[in-house]
């Protein structure tokens, strides 16, 4: 049997159909993105703050440990968060630490004390600070990939492609474990794994080594220039935000003059900020290692106060990029 269907309700059916198919799919929803941050240097970068460990012969009693400096009740209020009531180490769920250690296994998780060159909790490096103060700053999830080896200088271990001789192979694995990293996110970071990671901005802290020869020293404000200028290049964005920790433990003005005036050069000045860290160098007596200078005495308050600086001068720049942006 034949159903008889109006001309008018076909032509109507066929109007609603060709109107769909023509209509445009919805847009796909974007996905959220990940705020990824290089972190690259040697020993100091790498981390010898002292979290807890009290003994006399090498720590010297436990002073100036983290521990110590968060058991003051005003040092613990104004820093909450890095340490629970009952002893437990804070841990950070929206900023994550990507590290491959020069003398251990690879190290990925949430922020937290430990993410340094030993393989144990009881160190830590700037890492800590910078954490929190982006954490505490942006809504996005953050992602630190720290890259950093001891005893490298930037005149020759760390050695920028344009600068005259060869590049330094410890730049050239600061970029191989970077991109390494990014690569890694879905599997060290399954709750990332939906998230766009994008390079917010690199984080530079280093310079004793060169602070050593008074060759490297004098070079190292135009080294320090092609370093900022090579990553950019490296990463396809001309003005990616560049923090410099100064060598603030050094009794080298050269040097230091050196990191202060190549964050200045007009070359890389948009986007490069030098910060001043002599005024967080403590006094030995009152540090876990006593003889260690170059590692600001294993001082935790003064890792701690540099890491915080760090990411306090990062976010300035980010945030002013994205209102010129917006203008």
């Amino acid at each position: 049997m034949t159903t008889y269907v109006p001309a008018a309700v076909l032509a109507f059916v066929s109007s609603v159909v060709g109107a769909v198919a023509l209509a445009p799919a919805p847009a796909a929803k974007p996905s959220p993105a990940l705020r990824v941050f290089l972190l690259a240097g040697q020993s100091n970068m790498e981390g010898h703050g002292g979290v807890d460990l009290d003994d006399a012969r090498d720590y010297n009693g436990g002073k100036g440990t983290l521990a110590t400096f968060l058991a003051d009740a005003k040092n613990a209020k104004q820093w909450p968060g890095l340490r629970a009531e009952d002893g437990s180490w804070g841990v950070r769920d929206d900023v994550f630490v990507s590290y491959l250690p020069e003398h251990g296994k690879q190290k990925a998780g949430p922020l937290s004390v430990g993410y340094a060159d030993y393989d144990d909790k009881h160190h830590f490096g700037p890492e800590l600070g910078i954490g929190r103060a982006l954490g505490n700053h942006f809504a996005e999830p953050v992602l630190l990939i720290k890259t950093a080896w001891g005893g490298k200088s930037l005149a020759m271990d760390f050695r920028p492609p344009s600068a005259a001789g060869d590049t330094g192979p410890y730049y050239t694995q600061m970029i191989a474990e970077y991109r390494a990293a990014v690569v890694a996110i879905p599997k060290q970071f399954p709750a990332l794994s939906g998230h766009t990671p994008r390079l917010e901005g690199v984080l530079w802290f280093q310079g004793w080594n060169d602070g050593c020869d008074d060759k490297a020293a004098a070079e190292y404000e135009q080294n320090l220039v092609l370093l900022a200028k090579d990553l950019r290049t490296e990463f396809a964005d001309a003005k990616l935000p560049f923090v410099v920790g100064e060598t603030g433990n050094m009794d080298n003005e050269v040097l230091r003059g050196a990191q202060k005036r190549g964050c200045e050069d007009k070359q890389i000045a948009a986007g490069a900020r030098f910060v001043p860290t002599r005024e967080f160098l403590r006094n030995p007596e009152d540090s876990p290692n006593t003889g260690h200078g170059h590692h600001w005495f294993g001082n935790g308050e003064s890792y701690l106060r540099i890491g915080d600086a760090l990411g306090r001068a990062m976010i300035e720049l980010v945030d002013a990029r994205r209102k010129n942006a917006a203008r």
